[in-house]
């Protein structure tokens, strides 16, 4: 999500949902896998995430959700080579967030993988998580009811 602030496909909406977080219309929970994956990114993309960490809660691999990730991958949701995505939703789950905002529409975003992250967590006793991408989650002040 938050390259997307610098691309031009998805700058609008990315742009909209970091201005939600800054002004504290949702709370922004990171994780030590997204500093690391974001270690390798431009300079600016860097910059936003570091500011964003001074508001943000930042998510631990811990066991728990290293069962999470192996149980989705069990599940077969996605192949062991995108073990990552997998425990990107480990993590939100684990840390009770209410939704996951990405625009990886391939394994995360994605209407029949959803379903499925959420059986699981059901079956090991977590609860639904909503995974949206940010043109779903940021509203548009102009729009006409």
């Amino acid at each position: 999500m938050f390259g997307g602030v610098f691309d031009d496909e998805f700058s609008e909406p990315s742009r909209a949902f970091v201005d939600a977080v800054v002004a504290g219309s949702f709370g922004l929970v990171t994780s030590e896998v997204v500093s690391q994956e974001i270690a390798a990114a431009p300079d600016a993309v860097r910059r936003l995430f570091d500011d964003l960490l001074l508001i943000a809660r930042v998510a631990s691999v811990t066991d728990e959700t290293l069962r999470l990730q192996q149980a989705y991958l069990g599940a077969r949701i996605v192949s062991e080579r995108y073990a990552t995505d997998a425990l990107h939703v480990a993590l939100a789950t684990v840390a009770e967030t209410s939704m996951i905002v990405s625009w990886n529409f391939r394994h995360i975003v994605n209407f029949q993988k959803i379903p499925k992250y959420n059986a699981v967590n059901k079956l090991h006793g977590y609860g639904e998580i909503a995974i949206y991408s940010p043109l779903e989650v940021v509203g548009y002040e102009d729009e006409e009811l």
